[in-house]
């Protein structure tokens, strides 16, 4: 774990002198010094560092949603349903038929729509972090797509499991659809109406004690989630949107960063441990097939938000590049298609299309003002004035 440390630090710093992001070192890093590459093996079995991961991820999450208030949410809860509802009717659709096209089969396809269709939660907040651009006007719809993803990938979840599995009951899908939605409308109301009593149970004035009470709020919020069929991520992002709203919201932000900061680094390190890159060339013209297209729904999602919020070019801009990282939910997906003894052509697939995007999306994001140049209204110019994101466009330590 120390080395895993070690090597993503030093491939990090290496990387800030030539102004490369810090997430697909990081990602690197696991590569170079995974089961799959010569030399030396720091970790021979990615499932080594699963806890430590998903720590990282519930982290990430926690942190988007301490970021992400209630009154945004509520004043902007028409806009960012239609803004995420685009986005997921453009990817997910072009998923689903850039898989019927691939000829893999119906099951196959069914797993394409759901990859090439769900943002990375935790890639899109490292970029906002790492680009400076958390208290940027478009961040609002960001994040408030990936909200929407989020409550689309339980429920996809749910309705896959059993067709993967070969189950024809229709009524234990439902059973598991309804178990994870009653799940959420119940942290959703507690994030609404309980956020008083909340504050007061968490509220000490101890830094210790706020660190262990909050942690331990995250992480036990993260695991039942799991268990009533929702992703971690989310339940950690709940937890996060109800302690952002109490008196302890700004000292948790400042205590949780650099918790943040380490166990991200692992999720990223972990998720390049499981990436073999002796099976990417089988599938080299597939995966590049794929990000054309999800670059192309970026930039069309990306208008359709734009005309939402009333954003100018540079805004625009920055919503169809931050949104372009495929990561945790294609892996799961991947994990799920394994088991079930899908297409073979599929792990090397997602971890091609994950790895290429992973590495793209930061720095399609830092340069976005080479996007907004040409995007309608542009006229060649790098930013505008009503997004705020002239900053950002070089890469800031976290």
């Amino acid at each position: 774990m120390g080395g895993a440390f070690l090597a993503a630090a030093l491939l990090a710093r290496v990387g800030s002198r030539i102004g490369l992001p810090t997430i697909p070192l990081f990602i690197l890093a696991g590569i170079l010094l995974g089961p799959h590459t010569p030399g030396i093996v720091l970790v021979a079995d990615p499932h080594d560092l699963e806890m430590l991961s998903a720590l990282g991820l519930v982290l990430l999450l926690f942190y988007l949603g301490l970021e992400f208030h209630l009154d945004d949410l509520k004043a902007g809860g028409r806009k960012m349903a239609l803004a995420g509802g685009t986005y997921l009717a453009l990817n997910v659709g072009a998923g689903l038929g850039f898989g019927f096209a691939l000829g893999w089969g119906t099951s196959e396809a069914l797993v394409l729509a759901g990859v090439l269709g769900i943002s990375s939660s935790a890639i899109v907040t490292k970029v906002l972090v790492d680009l400076g651009r958390i208290g940027n006007p478009e961040t609002k719809p960001i994040l408030g797509i990936i909200v929407v993803e989020d409550v689309f990938l339980a429920l996809y979840l749910a309705a896959l499991q059993p067709i993967l599995s070969g189950a024809d009951s229709l009524s234990a899908a439902a059973v598991d659809g309804g178990k994870a939605f009653g799940f959420l409308l119940l942290l959703a109301l507690a994030a609404r109406f309980g956020t008083k009593v909340i504050g007061k149970l968490i509220n000490t004035r101890d830094d210790e004690l706020l660190v262990i009470s909050f942690l331990g709020a995250a992480v036990f919020v993260a695991g039942v989630s799991e268990w009533f069929g929702v992703a971690d991520a989310i339940g950690a992002f709940m937890v996060g949107l109800m302690l952002g709203s109490t008196s302890s919201g700004t000292r948790i932000l400042k205590l949780v960063h650099p918790l943040r900061d380490a166990f991200g680094a692992i999720f990223f390190f972990t998720f390049g441990l499981s990436i073999n890159p002796g099976d990417l060339p089988t599938v080299l013209w597939p995966v590049l097939a794929a990000v054309a297209v999800t670059l192309a729904m970026n930039v069309l999602a990306g208008l359709a938000a734009a005309k939402v919020y009333a954003f100018g070019p540079q805004a625009t801009a920055n919503i169809s590049t931050t949104l372009v990282a495929r990561g945790e939910f294609a892996l799961i997906l991947a994990t799920m298609a394994a088991a079930a003894g899908l297409d073979e052509r599929l792990s090397p697939f997602i971890a091609g299309y994950v790895l290429v995007l992973a590495v793209l999306a930061p720095l399609a994001a830092g340069r976005s003002h080479w996007l907004a140049r040409i995007l309608p209204g542009g006229r060649g110019r790098g930013e505008d004035s009503d997004s705020g994101s002239g900053a950002g466009q070089v890469p800031v330590p976290a």
